[in-house]
């Protein structure tokens, strides 16, 4: 067998690959036995068949086989050997291969086009982007201990609403008239009426309601562009602008009778720490609220970082050899033409974040390994494990690890926890690279720069 290649382009290769029969012999001959001792062929019994009819009827698609399984063998055994860091995966030039005839034909000659992963200057020196660090204060506490109140409060849906009930309905905006207006805003929506703005205008709208029952108000008065976006279904550009009045038509409402803020509240809330009491509890919450919102933070830091990166991406791109290769994926309803127009708004910006992830990856691993995702699981498991009485601490922990690994074994199981990991260690490669000063933003801040 002889493999070469040349370059037919500054990324472009070509590779050709020659088999002989003296490759594939020994395994055509050894399966044609093989045959030949399993084979029923009418006018012979099992396994007597001459060897000469054994190779008319079976020999062909024999050969076909092997060659193709040397064919893959010895084409990434190449890639591998000659240490050619490729972007897709090679692409057969049936053009040049011809149709091979594994019938008449000894030696067989193939053709692959293929292109060579972009050489990446990543631009560090450009990157400006702000890191922001997360500072919890005593009024943030105050307002996670409500939630957190509600959350394990006890559940009831009166028949009439309360000034402090979540209402559920339908939300319809209204023309200049009064009217439901034709083709506006209709959607069925929940929000929180303790979260309203102009409370004291909004909330008697509701209250003392019931289901059916109908409330015209104000959009812009009662919610933020936020809360708009959210309840009435809109983009953020229209909720921007929407200030229509809406008729609210309620469906029912739920309240909830907030849990007392007690010790058997800490229990819950962190049943592995021994919280006694309230000021433990709100610095525990403190604590994981900080870890919480800067976790959030360094997202955007590394969302930042890649699009500035990748503004600066000037690589070279294969562009003809990855058309092919995209389409040749089969990729359903995928047209050539398709592709073209797409290809700049929604191809090429991926396929450059495969490359700048390859040469991020050549800095410092930002990919998570097997052990990593492993550890991650143990880390969960552990939070939620109760050892068994007479277990000891080895056994327990040979029990996570069973436990880890096999969750771990199921990709789909797995990818939030991957895709955690992959933002932790890229974060991680970022801040070493361009060492950033963290800007200190309170929880306040930090949703108003979102």
């Amino acid at each position: 067998m002889n493999i070469s290649r040349e370059n037919s382009g500054e990324l472009d290769i070509n590779i050709k690959i020659e088999i002989a029969e003296s490759d594939y012999a020994e395994q055509v001959n050894k399966q044609l036995k093989e045959y030949q001792k399993k084979a029923t062929v009418p006018g012979f019994r099992k396994g007597m068949a001459p060897m000469g009819l054994i190779q008319r009827i079976y020999k062909s698609s024999i050969v076909a086989d092997q060659v193709q399984n040397l064919l893959g063998e010895s084409l990434y055994k190449y890639l591998d050997d000659e240490k050619l860091d490729i972007i897709g995966s090679p692409l057969s030039n049936d053009e040049k291969t011809g149709k091979p005839d594994f019938e008449k034909d000894t030696d067989f000659t193939f053709y692959f086009d293929a292109a060579l992963m972009p050489q990446v200057d990543i631009a560090w020196n450009k990157v400006d982007a702000k890191l922001m660090q997360i500072k919890v204060n005593p009024k943030d506490i105050d307002r996670q201990i409500d939630e957190i109140s509600k959350r394990y409060g006890s559940f009831e849906t009166p028949e009439t609403v309360g000034e402090n009930d979540f209402v559920y309905g339908k939300v319809e905006e209204l023309d200049k008239n009064g009217n439901v207006k034709e083709g506006g805003v209709s959607t069925f929506t929940s929000f929180d009426l303790s979260s309203v703005k102009n409370a004291e205008e909004i909330v008697p709208l509701f209250v003392g309601k019931k289901a059916e029952d109908k409330v015209v108000f104000n959009a812009g008065k009662a919610f933020t562009a936020a809360d708009i976006e959210k309840n009435l279904r809109l983009d953020a550009a229209a909720a921007k602008k929407f200030k229509a009045d809406v008729q609210f038509t309620i469906s029912g409402c739920s309240h909830i009778t907030p849990h007392e803020v007690n010790e058997e509240l800490f229990v819950k809330v962190f049943p592995n720490e021994k919280v006694k009491d309230l000021a433990a509890f709100r610095k525990l919450l403190s604590k994981d609220m900080e870890k919480s919102y800067n976790e959030q933070a360094d997202i955007l830091y590394v969302n930042e970082v890649r699009k500035q990166l990748l503004d600066n991406f000037n690589a070279p791109i294969p562009e003809a050899f990855l058309k092919r290769w995209i389409l040749n994926r089969g990729e359903k309803d995928l047209t050539a033409e398709k592709l073209d127009a797409e290809w700049d708004e929604k191809y090429l910006p991926s396929l450059k974040w495969e490359i700048l992830d390859v040469a991020l990856n050549k800095v410092g691993s930002i990919d998570p390994t097997q052990n990593e995702i492993v550890d991650y699981i143990k880390d969960i498991l552990r939070q939620n494990d109760t050892p068994k009485a007479d277990e000891t601490a080895e056994a327990a922990e040979k029990r996570l690890e069973e436990a880890a690994r096999s969750i771990a074994a199921d990709q789909q199981n797995v990818q939030q926890i991957v895709d955690r990991l992959t933002v932790r260690k890229t974060c991680a490669l970022f801040k070493e690279q361009l060492k950033p000063e963290a800007e200190k933003v309170t929880i306040k801040e930090f949703a108003e720069k979102v």
